[in-house]
């Protein structure tokens, strides 16, 4: 089983997203309804107006046709395609002639225009190969095909153009809304990791809608609360520093001026220093770790040094691997009580079986590349470990598994101590027994 320090979770635009998906589609489906709606209304009209002029353009060319000298027909004819964009051909009986045009109003179009020209009006959208708009029509006994761009069809196809770069601005404008909605809760939530690191946020602006208002300024008042009731411990810890080690020393010094037998005077100042050990504990788990004084901390030395002082004890056997350098930004005491904390634990509980002797482990390793750089930090004894089923309750306080690592004095807030520290720095913790006996606890930092 293993234990991780909870990390506040960066944030997301899960918000973001949904909010804009939402407007899309509200956006989507207004533009659905709206070009339905268009599209029925104006079908009608649309169709008798695209009828009339087809009946319009090719009644005025036959006209022309009729009635022009057959010496100026080729330059009328002329005179059509260039201005109008207009083609006469003569309908031969072998000419290839395609389906009429794919257009939505076509059906009407074509009731229309034959009511007006004729039964016998044809309508194509290919003939010959050249595509185009293809009516036909009669002077007399001849047939003749009238090509008109196509463009002169005006049907709801063109509006989807008008369409898209409407439903484009739309979702565009559903961005930008979606921003300003989650602006707030952006900062809100930027300013609540400082908070979980330990650092005041700067105020949050007061500005807004008036829930917006506010919430940033129940925030602002509850960081000014937060910043009182820390200066106030700080000075509430300073006078129980002084109040309760003041009479301890008293009586530790009355103890060596008395006339007692050995035994007594021992189990008295035993009693004593356990007493000031758990003061100092309370006031360990109670000082803040303030991200202000995070220096620069080379964990590959701070580790060396921690080695060096819990080897000078008698019942303690340290081995460290460590590399040449292990960079990260934290606060060089804390995170040197942490390590302090875990070695007094393993010296405590975790001595190897048969021995009198508690064999710790300290390793280091800088992993990752770049930005994703990591410092890993691994501590571990040979002793009898801890059952898994208990593993969860290590780090809470006041905890002390005796019956698994044996009776010891202590108030049972050194590790709890260390989940603390660490989760100031933004350090994760792994708690899990080791392979081969013992209990591993493994901390990674952002290396720098």
């Amino acid at each position: 089983m293993t234990i991780r320090l909870p990390r506040l979770a960066s944030l997301s635009s899960g918000l973001f997203w949904r909010t804009f998906l939402l407007l899309s589609v509200l956006t989507t489906l207004s533009m659905s309804a709206w070009f339905g709606m268009i599209n029925y209304v104006q079908r009608e009209p649309l169709a008798q107006q695209t009828a009339a002029q087809v009946v319009s353009v090719v009644t005025i060319t036959r006209a022309a046709l009729t009635h022009s000298a057959t010496e100026l027909r080729n330059e009328l004819l002329f005179e059509l395609v260039s201005n109008e964009g207009i083609r006469v051909f003569t309908m031969e009986d072998e000419d290839e002639v395609g389906p009429p045009p794919e257009n939505a109003l076509m059906s009407d179009i074509e009731a229309i225009v034959k009511a007006k020209l004729g039964a016998d009006t044809r309508f194509s959208s290919e003939v010959n190969g050249v595509p185009g708009f293809w009516v036909s029509f009669k002077i007399a006994d001849d047939r003749y095909w009238l090509m008109l761009e196509r463009e002169r069809l005006q049907g709801p196809v063109e509006w989807l153009g008008w369409a898209g770069v409407v439903s484009l601005i739309s979702l565009l404008g559903a961005a930008v809304i979606s921003s300003l909605i989650n602006l707030p809760l952006k900062r809100l939530t930027a300013a609540a990791r400082d908070i979980a690191k330990g650092t005041r946020p700067a105020p949050l602006p007061e500005k807004g809608p008036l829930e917006v208002r506010l919430a940033n300024r129940s925030f602002n008042q509850m960081v000014d609360d937060l910043q009182q009731v820390e200066s106030d411990r700080a000075v509430i810890l300073a006078g129980i520093s002084h109040d309760l080690r003041t009479p301890l020393a008293r009586m530790q010094l009355e103890v060596e001026m008395a006339s007692l037998p050995s035994d007594a005077r021992e189990g008295m100042q035993s009693d004593i220093a356990q007493m000031d050990a758990i003061i100092a504990q309370f006031l360990d788990y109670a000082k803040p770790t303030e991200a202000s004084t995070f220096v620069h901390v080379d964990m590959a030395l701070l580790l060396a040094e921690c080695a060096h002082e819990a080897g000078r004890q008698a019942d303690v056997r340290v081995t460290a691997e460590l590399p040449e350098q292990a960079p990260v930004l934290g606060n060089a005491t804390d995170l040197k009580r942490v390590i302090g904390n875990l070695v007094e634990n393993a010296r405590r509980y975790g001595k190897t079986p048969g021995k009198d002797v508690a064999e710790i482990d300290i390793k280091c390793s800088v992993r990752g590349m770049h930005t994703a750089k990591r410092v890993v930090v691994e501590v571990q004894d040979h002793g009898v470990g801890v059952p898994e089923e208990q593993i969860a309750q290590l780090l809470k306080p006041f905890t002390r598994l005796d019956t698994a690592r044996g009776q010891a004095n202590g108030a049972g807030l050194g590790l709890a101590i260390v989940d603390r520290v660490l989760s100031r720095h933004d350090a994760e913790l792994e708690v899990a027994n080791r392979e081969g006996g013992g209990l591993k606890f493994t901390i990674t930092l952002r290396a720098l």
